[in-house]
């Protein structure tokens, strides 16, 4: 009876370890918790990112998929997929209503959602109040580039031009929309916006052929990759203004938006407008996951983001194709978010009625 007794507990035993990560030990001691594999190990976490190949979001979203799954208890792999169309707004519906929210899909969209969400747009299927931000890179300035060939040489020629000049942009939210958005806001000036581009590349390649006159985009862009380094040297294109608040060593001639409002004495509630609106550029280039993702894979994700872009590894690469590792910590997006969307309504009615 002893000996069957004692089979049965062993018995007992083994199917807790199997089934609950127990493991007994009949001589000494009890029970104790043994290691249970990582959620991670074995898995493959997609990367979405709203903007077709060769891009900087396409260029960070690769980095960060070689080496964040380093710093991820069970090492899984990491693969990104594109997903271009209408500013990255497909992406950003697609990451918040189809994917499940189990930590293995992540999207990096354009920093621009929060206001197609704010401008009310029936495309948007998302609220980014409920998104797990996981971090944020490329914390950014914008310019307004003009082809050096197109008659307006400068702001003063926007302004008083009978026609405006065509500029190219990938959805309502993009860098182009904002700094065009913010420039008829603050100086009353006014741009023909041609919508439709995939992606950055398309864009450049209508500057390039002269289907559009303009465009706009980050300063660390604009200064970190071809086709702009060969149009620098050429003189193919001319800046007309950056968005800093200083002048930025490579734009000494360029006038900030500051001046400009300065000199229009633009008011104070256009100038809270401009800040709504130029988000887009302190938030950067975001990464989110899917809401109701379990909490501690967000935090395992946060951290291997946040040490991802510290490895001398990627801040060698980094520097070699001078990308900007200037970063938020996702909790800070979240925040930015939360108030931006909660702006003041007279703000808000502002906003939409400049993208009508």
């Amino acid at each position: 009876m002893a000996a069957r007794f004692a089979g049965a507990i062993k018995c007992l035993a083994l199917l807790l370890t199997v089934y609950a990560g127990f493991s007994w030990h009949p001589l000494g001691g009890g029970t104790t918790y043994g290691q249970t594999a990582p959620f991670f190990q074995g898995k493959v976490i997609r990367v979405i990112v709203g903007y077709t190949p060769g891009g900087l979001y396409d260029q960070y979203a690769r980095i960060l998929s070689r080496h964040m799954p380093k710093h991820i208890p069970g090492n899984p792999e990491m693969v990104v997929q594109n997903m271009p169309g209408a500013g990255s707004l497909i992406a950003s519906n697609y990451v918040y209503g189809v994917a499940k929210p189990d930590g293995l899909t992540l999207g990096m969209v354009s920093s621009g959602v929060y206001l197609d969400q704010l401008l009310g747009r029936k495309e948007v299927n998302y609220d980014v109040r409920k998104f797990p931000w996981i971090g944020s890179v490329d914390q950014r300035n914008l310019l307004l580039y003009m082809r050096a060939d197109a008659p307006w040489k400068s702001i003063e020629d926007i302004a008083t031009a009978g026609e405006s000049p065509k500029c190219g942009a990938t959805g309502t939210a993009d860098s182009t929309t904002v700094v065009t958005n913010v420039l008829e806001e603050t100086l009353g000036l006014r741009f023909r916006i041609v919508r439709g581009y995939p992606g950055a590349s398309e864009i450049d390649l209508a500057f390039q052929q002269g289907e559009v006159h303009c465009r706009g985009t980050g300063i660390s862009t604009h200064f970190a990759r071809e086709p702009y380094l060969s149009w620098h040297r050429e003189g193919f294109d001319r800046h007309l203004v950056q968005t800093r608040s200083n002048r930025d060593p490579r734009l000494r001639d360029t006038p900030t938006l500051l001046e400009l409002m300065e000199q229009k004495k633009t008011s104070e509630i256009s100038r809270s407008v401009a800040r709504a609106l130029l988000l887009v550029a302190t938030v950067g280039r975001p990464m989110l996951s899917v809401p109701g993702t379990p909490l501690d894979r967000v935090s395992i994700l946060r951290e291997a983001y946040t040490k991802a872009f510290k490895e001398p590894e990627v801040v060698a690469e980094a520097k070699q194709k001078r990308l900007d590792l200037d970063s938020l910590a996702g909790d800070e997006v979240e925040a930015l978010m939360r108030e931006v969307i909660n702006q003041p309504r007279e703000v808000v009615e502002r906003v939409r009625k400049l993208a009508q």
